[in-house]
């Protein structure tokens, strides 16, 4: 085995070296054509990589190679070298498919039992042996169908008629089944008339505890892609999705393909009638919403919250592709039965959510304290107000009010993660500022007593903070004429969260000092705030490139540089001046003459971010000993 596998590098290391060289010897197309062969050979080799055999993925690349530099020549040439070697690319095929066989039955017997009896697996090692040929063929077909455009194919009707003709009782033949249909799910959507056969084959297994995996990827896909032919078959789909489901009470099916299911459900019920959306949408969910109810009464352990989890994470997913405005956009100024809701009517997502509120609050009020819970229950708001957007309005003042309630009582990440999703749809709708403004300020006072009391163990909180700011200073900078908001209390909480070492919560404070810079010119108080405290500013982030941060947040600290040059250089000079001029600061490694040249440099450029960031590093390195090292190369 070592010798052939030897031999196969030295062989695939000649084609694909020298592919194109040596296709252009004509005269000795033969001997390149018996190296081709002696590749085709490695690529085939007997057994089941990488069981028995690690030789054949050496070849893979090779056969690319020669593709292309194939398909490189002129024409008249292509047409020579294509009549060579579509022979050989025709066996391949034929190899490929013989690789990709499952090990058989024999084999596998061999690893469940040795004592298994002749009878027990003698007829299945036969039938095995069939099917494994099907098996692998649906397999190739798979794997291309994700590759090329096959609404171009003329074999895909024949497939597509044969696949209800395949006996699934096999569960790797039916895996495959499965994920082929998947494949062809963009097809299907353009030949719909084929959904009555397909179908019900991802129906059945669906109801299979062994096909979940497959089944329930390829039905969301196919309700991704074909949800506007679904309609007659959505009571079916739905009522065999429930009937899945009903593992979900005792928690028993895998989480992820819970979370599939129910965004293959939404895709599905965004295309139905409007009028029909509210009432499938409520069949659907209230058996989870009772078990919610049920275990929001029940005590505070391990198992019960990990289902109430579970269901709100089901919801959260249901919820992110619940989007009948999507539908609307579809069919805009097509002909159909299957018109939009009028504006007046609410969001069905909209109208669930209000119902529940009730029971979410009081989830939460006994989970406060929870962090995973909390996060669950955000998440829920969170997905809907971004597959929503403005349809989700009236859900703003109740939300507003409660996510302030509880942030006041327990401060988490995940109530200033949606507050943020809050501030970027609402920011800008006169009647939502209120609130929106309301909620910003409980929001940022109780921040600011954390910080005041110390953020380091909170690195979470500074970086949602830093980001809700960020997002505040886009959209909506006049909240901050507000007596409520501490503008100079807010620019020292962006320089803490400046020194911590966390990657996320610099990146958000350096995004908040690169949206506060951008306005100090409009805002009178940024201004004042900038004059005072800017030397501060610009000393914490020296402090930082000359090593009191590691090294791979240099590129953070080299935005908050950029954006004082752009904005304040007159300033930024002064401060560079002042604060490099003590000796040692920011570290004893660099001369005098290397912070003047630093100086220099950074203060010639306002607009090439690349080259502020080329220059930011070179003092980093300077100022840890490592320029020349080799260190910046990586």
């Amino acid at each position: 085995m070592e010798t052939s596998h030897g031999i196969c590098r030295i062989a695939v290391a000649l084609g694909e070296t020298h592919s194109r060289v040596l296709l252009e010897q004509v005269d000795h197309w033969q001997e390149y054509l018996a190296l081709v062969n002696m590749i085709l050979f490695c690529t085939g080799i007997p057994g089941h990589y990488p069981v028995n055999e690690t030789t054949s993925s050496l070849t893979l690349t090779f056969w690319y190679t020669l593709q292309d530099d194939i398909l490189s020549f002129e024409e008249e040439k292509q047409s020579v070298y294509l009549q060579v070697y579509r022979p050989v690319y025709f066996q391949l095929v034929d190899v490929l498919l013989h690789k990709s066989h499952y090990p058989s039955q024999e084999e596998y017997d061999f690893w469940i039992s040795a004592t298994s009896s002749i009878c027990r697996w003698y007829i299945p090692y036969f039938v095995y042996f069939h099917l494994q040929d099907t098996e692998a063929l649906l397999f190739g077909f798979q794997s291309i169908a994700e590759t090329i455009d096959v609404n171009y194919s003329d074999v895909i009707p024949g497939l597509i008629g044969l696949i209800p003709r395949i006996n699934i009782s096999n569960i790797l033949l039916a895996d495959t089944v499965m994920y082929t249909i998947g494949s062809l799910a963009e097809w299907l959507a353009d030949h719909p008339v084929m959904l009555g056969g397909i179908l019900p084959m991802v129906l059945q297994g669906l109801a299979k505890p062994e096909l979940s995996v497959s089944s329930v990827s390829t039905l969301k896909r196919i309700c991704r892609e074909c949800r506007y032919d679904l309609g007659p078959y959505a009571q079916e789909i739905l009522t065999v999705s429930q009937v899945r489901h009903g593992g979900i009470h005792s928690n028993t099916s895998s989480g992820s393909q819970c979370m599939w299911l129910m965004q293959g459900l939404g895709f599905l019920l965004s295309a139905l009638p409007s009028e029909e959306i509210l009432g499938r949408l409520h069949s659907l969910i209230t058996p989870h919403i009772q078990q919610l109810d049920t275990l929001a009464q029940q005590e505070l352990n391990a198992t019960n919250k990990q289902s109430i989890i579970h269901i709100v994470g089901m919801l959260a997913s249901l919820f992110t592709t619940l989007d009948i405005n999507r539908q609307a956009d579809c069919l805009e100024g097509a002909a159909s039965s299957r018109l939009p809701a009028p504006q007046s009517t609410q969001n069905p997502v909209v109208v669930v959510l209000q119902q529940v509120f009730t029971l979410i609050q009081t989830i939460l009020s006994k989970w406060l304290h929870d962090s995973e819970v909390v996060e669950a229950v955000c998440g829920v708001f969170d997905k809907s107000v971004r597959t929503l957007l403005h349809d989700f309005g009236p859900m703003v003042p109740q939300l507003g009010e409660m996510l302030g309630e509880i942030y006041s009582a327990f401060p988490q990440a995940s109530a200033l993660d949606l507050a943020r999703q809050m501030v970027h749809i609402f920011a800008g709708e006169e009647h939502h500022i209120s609130h929106i403004r309301s909620l910003t300020e409980v929001l940022t006072s109780t921040t600011l007593t954390i910080f005041q009391q110390g953020p380091r163990d909170h690195p979470d909180i500074a970086e949602s903070f830093m980001d809700l700011h960020a997002q505040i200073l886009k959209r909506k900078p006049d909240l901050y004429l507000s007596e409520q908001l501490d503008v100079k209390a807010l620019f020292y909480c962006g320089i803490l969260s400046l020194k911590f070492p966390e990657t996320p919560t610099v990146k958000a404070a350096s995004q908040f000092f690169t949206e506060f810079l951008s306005r100090c010119k409009d805002m009178p108080s940024f201004g004042d705030v900038l004059q005072r405290d800017g030397k501060l500013l610009t000393e914490t982030v020296l402090q930082a490139v000359g090593g009191e941060s590691p090294s791979s947040l240099t590129e953070h600290f080299s935005e908050v540089l950029l954006n004082l040059s752009r904005h304040c250089p007159a300033l930024l000079s002064q401060w560079l001046k002042e604060t490099l001029q003590t000796p040692g600061f920011p570290c004893a490694q660099v001369t005098a003459e290397q912070k003047h040249t630093f100086s220099q440099q950074l203060l010639r450029e306002q607009t090439n971010k690349r080259r502020v960031k080329e220059i930011v590093k070179e003092f980093a390195l300077l100022c840890r000993g490592l320029q020349g090292s080799g260190y910046s190369d990586y």
